[in-house]
């Protein structure tokens, strides 16, 4: 399960890009979370447009209402369920997003104004379906590679989970 939020400036994004990019972003981070291309994983995402005008946004110190530049200033924020997320995976996700708002856009590479924030959120606090969900429970969905399954494992057996859900008393 995965969220992004996309924060633009005003009128940035219109309809047709954001209905690309809910999709485009979307596989940007299943991908390398799943370990392949799995339509059915989409479900567990969800992608968020959130537009603020010039007077409420500011780099370097200056409202973008106060530049005379037009800045594209933009920051993805992308919270992950915990799992296998070591740099090359998250360096993956984040090239991926970057370069499917870049196509969106129409341009040959994202402008530095462009942030992504990759956050992991811990096993055992994300919560969904009235409780406390594990990307543990997920594994055995049918979207994720055999490789990835034994990496997610992998990866809360040495944080320390020992493959069970921490809110989960065993």
């Amino acid at each position: 399960m995965t969220v992004i939020t996309v924060v633009a400036r005003e009128g940035r994004l219109d309809l047709d890009q954001r209905r690309t990019l809910a999709e485009t972003l979307t596989d940007a981070a299943l991908v390398p979370e799943v370990g392949r291309f799995a339509p059915a994983a989409r479900g567990g995402f969800q992608v968020h447009f959130v537009e603020r005008e010039p007077g409420m946004m500011a780099i370097g110190g200056r409202l973008l209402a106060d530049t005379a530049e037009n800045l594209d200033v933009m920051v993805i924020d992308v919270a992950v369920m915990d799992g296998d997320w070591r740099q090359e995976v998250r360096a993956e996700a984040i090239e991926r997003m970057l370069a499917a708002m870049a196509r969106a856009r129409g341009l040959e590479e994202p402008p530095p104004t462009w942030w992504v924030n990759f956050r992991v959120i811990e096993e055992g606090s994300w919560g969904s379906r009235g409780g406390v969900l594990s990307i543990l429970s997920l594994l055995d969905s049918g979207v994720f590679t055999e490789e990835k399954i034994k990496a997610v494992r992998a990866a809360l057996v040495e944080g320390g989970f020992r493959g069970q859900n921490p809110a989960t008393p065993g």
